[in-house]
């Protein structure tokens, strides 16, 4: 919760921070991805150095450096300070993220072992929206530099229930570390990460935009050229997304995710410039949908076990695609949150369900060895999802704002025009301007936003029915602990165990 809280978090705080360093929109945004890009970019390899090392004394490493970068960033005197405890906060926070996970799916038994992910997965799912809601608190009731107060109460919390409570665990190997399919893996996901993030704002076709995806794309092939010809001895073996079980819960997460983060980015400015609410009450809106992901999340892995992961993914997903078709229908300038409700309830309730037995599906592919890379391309699959989802999501509603206000603002003097063009917050603030025509341009600008809302509720609806599709299709077979493929984590599907299961893999293997 406190890494996933600090990704959110600090948005609240962007206009602060701005006049307070006297900082640029740009410095500000970097304060703030900086983290995202550094927690990312090394999830994948500080997630092997925990199999190896140990995950107790890197999980215990992380939470100090996460918390003492926490407690930086808080006293930051400068812009710059604040770049450079961010950037450390990342690191660190990329040394608990696929920890805390590994760590229940290598010790806790099978017939326990769902219903700790489905607790690990609710809180990682909900973190986010909590986090939003605290750090927006705060920053209305006290100074925004109290933000950095709620990941270090809960950094000391975890020190000592660490400790205290969480079993030592590490994995031997006959191969030596991948270090360059590590520093390839970190070069491809930063710039497919920065592509994403940048994008929106310099433009699709932007030289910096552009040169990072190329670079991207060819470290990504690297790396899978590289994995294929070293197999067992790279970083992660990519032959093991052949697999059902691997390939269908990592496109579910990356789908799910993105429409999660999407859904809760267009919402804002919905709340704030459609129903006219403040920041605080905006992200307290957002909690039903958070507590039903919470919730659901926690009912999942019973409900796998008596119907199978393939058929609880598939009715999480139909559920979230039912969900984003009620707000595509219900929404309105004058329905308000009342008809917003019950489709972020039925989403919240869809995504619980899809995203434990995902998330189980990916930690049992690989062997037990290597569950600090399974945790950590969970994590990585989330956060490409999530940085896809705000990307695409809120272009789609930014497009479809602009073509549908071109069309009700005749009458409307140029410049309060061309301001409304760049969006419902700006229409909003220009309309105290525009004399006797305020209310008609505010009237336009928020019913145009309804309309590019609703077109991208109905992209994402068409997604959400083609991942349905392909889950039903290709899903992972038959209930959670049958065999598919995978040997509760200890064996891969042919028959292999890495590190130091390979006798219990392969005999689990065989019994099953």
């Amino acid at each position: 919760m406190a890494v996933i809280a600090s990704v959110s978090g600090l948005g609240v705080a962007q206009t602060h921070m701005a006049v307070e360093f006297g900082a640029s929109q740009g410095t500000v945004l970097w304060i703030i991805n900086i983290y995202t890009l550094t927690l990312a970019a090394l999830l994948l390899p500080l997630g092997a150095v925990g199999d190896r090392l140990g995950r107790k004394p890197v999980l215990i490493t992380g939470l100090g450096l996460f918390g003492i970068a926490s407690v930086a960033a808080g006293l930051a005197p400068t812009a710059e300070s604040m770049l450079a405890a961010r950037l450390v906060g990342g690191v660190g926070a990329a040394m608990i993220m696929p920890i805390t996970l590994a760590v229940i799916t290598s010790t806790f038994p099978a017939e326990q072992r769902g219903r700790a992910i489905g607790v690990w997965t609710g809180i990682a799912g909900g973190g986010g929206i909590l986090g939003m809601f605290l750090s927006a608190l705060l920053v209305d009731v006290a100074d925004w530099r109290h933000l950095f107060a709620l990941p270090v109460v809960l950094v000391v919390v975890a020190l000592v229930m660490a400790v205290k409570s969480v079993p030592d665990s590490r994995e031997s190997s006959v191969h030596g570390f991948d270090t360059v399919g590590a520093l390839v893996s970190a070069v491809a996901v930063v710039g497919l990460v920065f592509v994403l993030h940048e994008g929106p704002d310099r433009g699709w076709t932007h030289p910096a935009t552009l040169g990072a995806l190329a670079v991207g794309l060819l470290a990504a092939l690297g790396f899978v050229l590289r994995a294929l010809r070293l197999r067992d001895a790279s970083l992660l073996d990519v032959r093991l997304f052949r697999e059902r079980g691997l390939a269908g819960g990592s496109i579910t997460l990356l789908v799910v995710f993105g429409v999660q983060a999407g859904i809760a980015v267009v919402l804002f400015p919905f709340f704030q410039a459609v129903l006219g609410w403040s920041g605080l009450l905006a992200t307290l809106a957002l909690m039903p949908m958070a507590l039903m992901m919470m919730t659901a999340s926690g009912l999942a892995p019973r409900l796998a076990e008596r119907v199978g992961a393939r058929a609880t993914m598939a009715t999480g997903i139909a559920l979230a695609g039912v969900g984003l078709a009620l707000m595509a229908l219900l929404a309105s300038v004058d329905g308000g949150y009342p008809a917003l409700l019950p489709g972020m309830i039925t989403m919240g309730l869809g995504m619980g369900l899809s995203m434990t037995p995902s998330t189980e599906a990916i930690t049992r592919s690989l062997p037990r060895g290597k569950q600090g890379v399974a945790s950590a391309l969970n994590d990585i699959t989330r956060e490409l999802g999530t940085a896809l989802g705000v990307a695409l999501l809120g272009a789609l509603v930014a497009v479809g704002y602009r073509g549908a206000i071109d069309d009700r603002l005749h009458g409307i003097p140029p410049e309060a025009a061309d301001t409304a063009r760049e969006g419902v917050a700006n229409a909003v603030e220009v309309a105290e301007g525009a004399g006797s025509h305020a209310r008609e341009l505010v009237h336009a600008a928020r019913q145009s936003f309804v309309d590019g809302w609703q077109q991208a509720m109905w992209v994402g609806v068409v997604v959400m029915g083609v991942l349905f599709l392909h889950i039903v299709l290709n899903g992972p077979r038959g209930p959670v602990n049958a065999a598919d493929g995978t040997a509760d984590g200890d064996g891969t599907a042919d028959g292999t165990a890495g590190g130091s299961g390979t006798a219990d893999g392969t005999g689990a293997l065989a019994a099953r």
